[in-house]
């Protein structure tokens, strides 16, 4: 009987200091949000008392056309759209030609080729120590006249080239984090090389390589907007152009900062929710 009392006494206890962990931990969220909420409110509160001071006269109304306008029943898109468009096809291109590149330095530095791995070690330490906008001008006004490249290929190849060479050390990270089980497993019952990589070894490097991938792409589409330097009409470009036009400048670049925001956010969860299906499968 004594024992049966001291029993319910001790699961009473238990419920009772879950109940109070719970409460904490729920107050400990609810002030951390709260402080969130106190932050954003004061760099409101800032922004707009520095607009305010500025006197600046602002014209949300006319931005409506900078989207798209309806002519005669008719949906014609605005300069801001066709940019965007321009920077997702600049940046998908870009994207796959870096992975691709990624993948092949990245192989080449995990060879026992020794050209391979200084080719791939020099265009590493040549390509991420000299500056994008250097980049870009040599590939616009050197290499593309020499090979016949208009300047929108000239903008793809330099971001490919520039982003690879972050994408092949990641890549290589991955690869490398890779149980050595599974490369002795796969040499054992006699795969290929490329079977054993291809099969084996890459599904299973894909959790580790897909998060800073993720985030190097979302790189590339902000890099992107460089190219408005050489006159490529991607979404940056457009911007400058409707100031030219509307001497809007901060509706215009909020407006462009939202749009680039929206499109990173977006491939963020997209990547995101990949990843989590990837490590249920693999679980």
């Amino acid at each position: 009987m004594q024992e049966r009392v001291l029993s319910a006494t001790s699961r009473n206890l238990r419920q009772r200091e879950k109940a109070g962990l719970d409460v904490r931990a729920l107050s400990h969220t609810l002030w951390q949000i709260a402080q969130a909420i106190i932050v954003f409110a004061v760099i409101g509160y800032l922004i707009w008392r520095g607009a305010a001071a500025m006197e600046y006269n602002w014209q949300w109304y006319r931005i409506e056309p900078f989207f798209y306008r309806v002519i005669d029943g008719e949906v014609i898109w605005g300069p801001l759209v066709w940019g965007l468009i321009q920077t997702l096809k600049l940046a998908s291109i870009a994207g796959v030609i870096a992975i691709a590149i990624g993948f092949i330095t990245a192989f080449a530095r995990l060879s026992n080729s020794t050209a391979g791995r200084i080719i791939a070690k020099w265009y590493l330490e040549a390509i991420r120590n000299t500056p994008l906008l250097v980049q870009l001008f040599l590939f616009y006004f050197v290499l593309a006249p020499i090979f016949g490249i208009d300047r929108f290929w000239a903008g793809v190849l330099c971001l490919a080239f520039f982003e690879g060479s972050f994408a092949a050390e990641i890549i290589r990270g991955g690869i490398i984090g890779v149980d050595k089980g599974q490369f002795e497993g796969a040499d054992a019952i006699g795969l290929s090389l490329s079977d054993k990589y291809r099969f084996i070894i890459v599904p299973q490097s894909l959790p580790l390589i897909l998060p800073p991938l993720t985030g190097l792409i979302i790189s590339l589409i902000k890099h992107s907007a460089i190219v408005s330097v050489i006159a490529v009409s991607e979404l940056t470009t457009a911007g400058l152009n409707l100031i030219a036009d509307t001497f809007m400048a901060f509706e215009i670049w909020f407006l462009v900062a939202g749009i680039y925001l929206a499109v990173t956010v977006t491939m963020s969860f997209g990547v995101s929710l990949f990843e989590r299906t990837l490590n249920k499968n693999k679980r």
